[in-house]
């Protein structure tokens, strides 16, 4: 996970190969854009690449979640995009873009996020690998992670059962973000 200062160019980001279910703040990290430290100890996670990318092409994002959701990677394996099955859908995750594969820390990786992110989008599937979330600040992000991962999930359930899941159909979304001036 990484957050900023809104319009800052620097971020504090989860430190590498410490269990994340025990972090104090000070086991993190504040790094610039360039991936420079700033303050702190820890050597920074090996994904700060991707997270400096999202802050350079989106101001309007200021917390980064990266996650391993296995049912949303599951789907994204088989091929299966993610739809807007649920009102969360909708509301929380809007578009999804899927990230061919590059490996983990690299700057591959880091450009091809960065060039879906810019896209405007909350919530990207890296091919093989994970998720990432994005948000105004770290309790939106994580909705959008928790939330790909229940659409993820009901998706999945109803294909299981045999059903294709019924999308919300496309004028009622349109409506939605017409009403809530949503891009």
């Amino acid at each position: 996970m990484s957050a900023r200062i809104p319009n800052s160019k620097e971020f504090w980001i989860t430190p590498s190969g410490i269990f994340k279910g025990e972090l104090t703040l000070d086991d993190l990290v504040k790094l610039d854009l360039e991936g420079n430290v700033v303050e702190g100890f820890g050597r920074p996670s090996i994904e700060w690449p991707v997270h400096a990318a999202i802050y350079r092409v989106r101001p309007d994002v200021n917390a980064v979640v990266h996650a391993h959701n296995p049912v949303t990677l599951g789907l994204a394996l088989a091929g299966i995009s993610l739809r807007p099955i649920t009102v969360e859908a909708v509301m929380v995750l809007r578009r999804i873009e899927v990230v061919p594969f590059a490996f983990p820390g690299t700057d591959q990786l880091a450009k091809l996020v960065a060039e879906k992110a810019a896209l405007g989008t909350r919530a990207l599937i890296l091919q093989n690998h994970g998720i990432i979330a994005m948000g105004a600040n770290l309790y939106e992000a994580e909705a959008v992670a928790e939330t790909l991962e229940e659409v993820a999930m009901a998706q999945f359930v109803a294909m299981v059962l045999g059903r294709e899941p019924p999308v919300i159909p496309e004028r009622e979304v349109e409506l939605y973000y017409k009403l809530y001036r949503l891009g």
